[in-house]
Formats: C-alpha cells, sequence, structure tokens
C-alpha cells in the first residue's frame, strides 16, 4: 500500500469519528458551538481523507 492512501484512510477515520461524535453531542443538547466545531472539522478530515485516497493510483 502505499503511504498516501494509509494517511488518507487514517484521515477519513479521524473524520469520520468527529462527525459521529459532533452529531451525537448535537442531539443531546451539549454546547452548540462545539458540536458545531466538532461537525466541521470531521467533515474537513473526512473530506480530505476521502480525496487523498481518490487521488493515488492503485
Amino acid at each position: 500500500m502505499n503511504v498516501k492512501s494509509i494517511f488518507g484512510m487514517i484521515l477519513t477515520l479521524i473524520g469520520l469519528g468527529g462527525l459521529i461524535y459532533g452529531g451525537i453531542d448535537f442531539t443531546k443538547g451539549g454546547v452548540a458551538q462545539a458540536s458545531f466545531v466538532y461537525l466541521i472539522l470531521g467533515g474537513i478530515f473526512f473530506f480530505a481523507g476521502i480525496s487523498l485516497i481518490r487521488g493515488t493510483k492503485a
């Protein structure tokens, strides 16, 4: 495996975790600003990881 694809998978998993945590925190009525920060950062990491995986040649 290529180092870029491994790093892309790690970024994708971190982003997915951030999206899930932000969604759970948002639905439980946590602090709204913190929930949005988790959701935005999770989305950035998730889509960066997906684009890094798609950009590497198999």
